[in-house]
C-alpha cells in the first residue's frame, strides 16, 4: 500500500509525514506476507505512539495557524485515533502480538491512512488553496 500522489493534501510538511506512516504501513504488511508480522507489530506500535502525537501536534498548530475551521473536527478525530492505538497496544502487550492484534492494527492503519488523509486532511489543503 503505497503513498500516492492522489492522496496528496497539498502541503508538504503534511504529506511528507504522511509518506512516512505509509512507508510503516508497508513495512507492516510486508511483514505479514513474510510471516514476520507479530515480530515487527510490536515496533509499529513503538513508532505509531510517538510519531502520531508529534504529527497531530504539527497537524493541529499548523490548523491553528491558518485559522482552519474545521480544527475542532481534526482534533477529535486525532483524539479518538489516539485512545484506538493505546487499546491497540494495551492489547498487544496482554496478547504478546496475537493474530487478532495484528489484523486490527492492519485495518486500523489502513482505515486511517485512506479515510482519514483523503477526506478530513485533504480539505485542510483545499482550505489553504481557497484562500
Amino acid at each position: 500500500m503505497p503513498w500516492h500522489p492522489s492522496l496528496s493534501v497539498g502541503i508538504n510538511m503534511i504529506d511528507e509525514q504522511h509518506k512516512e506512516w505509509f512507508e510503516r504501513a508497508e513495512k507492516l504488511f510486508e511483514a505479514g506476507k513474510k510471516g514476520q508480522a507479530k515480530e515487527y507489530i510490536g515496533e509499529l506500535l513503538e513508532f505509531l505512539d510517538s510519531y502520531t502525537k508529534k504529527h497531530f501536534e504539527d497537524e493541529e498548530n499548523y490548523m491553528l495557524s491558518i485559522k482552519y475551521p474545521g480544527y475542532s473536527e481534526q482534533k477529535k478525530a486525532h483524539t479518538a485515533f489516539i485512545a484506538q492505538l493505546e487499546k491497540l497496544r494495551n492489547d498487544y502487550e496482554t496478547s504478546g502480538g496475537s493474530l487478532t492484534v495484528i489484523i486490527n492494527a492492519n485495518k486500523m492503519v489502513i482505515d486511517w491512512l485512506t479515510k482519514h488523509i483523503s477526506n478530513m486532511d485533504r480539505k485542510i489543503g483545499e482550505f489553504v488553496n481557497q484562500k
